[in-house]
């Protein structure tokens, strides 16, 4: 079970990352401990960033290159766009928003995707219920997002 992406749950992982062991080699699993933990760290970085609308701290989450495709079909392409646009949105959305990555893998070296529910409380007592796909690269400083994807849940279709 993840914990949702919030100030404690940010504090929680990087207690729990401090102390986990390395894995011995051939443990795959438990090698990727602690970059799943830097994952959850940037996921709830980028939650805190929005929340305080830091135009300096989100730009530092992502990749120069970064892409996102949001629930409005706007694709903000760069590091900029994606600033701008976030802080757009932030100021048009407002509420509290909230990230519980449900799972974090690793496809290939230097590389992590993470998924999870994303949700903004808004005023009034709505709240927008979203999916949300984090890619993440591993750089010589630490891991950057590359791209997030966010959609709206569906109905099922009947088969």
């Amino acid at each position: 079970m993840r914990l949702p992406v919030t100030s404690s749950a940010l504090v929680m992982v990087l207690a729990s990352a401090a102390w986990t062991p390395a894995a011995p080699r051939g443990q795959e699993a438990a090698g990727h401990a602690g970059d799943e933990a830097a994952v959850l760290v940037v996921a709830a970085s980028y939650v805190e960033a929005r929340e305080r609308r830091d135009a300096a701290a989100i730009g530092a989450l992502f990749t120069s290159d970064a892409d996102q495709y949001n629930t409005a079909g706007e694709w903000r392409r760069g590091r900029e766009a994606i600033v701008r646009g976030t802080l757009a949105s932030s100021q048009r959305n407002s509420g509290t928003r909230r990230i519980a990555i449900k799972a974090v893998r690793f496809p290939a070296p230097g590389v992590a995707i993470a998924d999870g529910d994303y949700e903004i409380a808004g005023a009034g007592g709505a709240t927008r219920r979203m999916w949300t796909t984090l890619v993440l690269t591993r750089e010589k400083d630490g891991w950057r997002i590359a791209a997030i994807r966010n959609s709206l849940p569906t109905v099922p279709r009947g088969n």
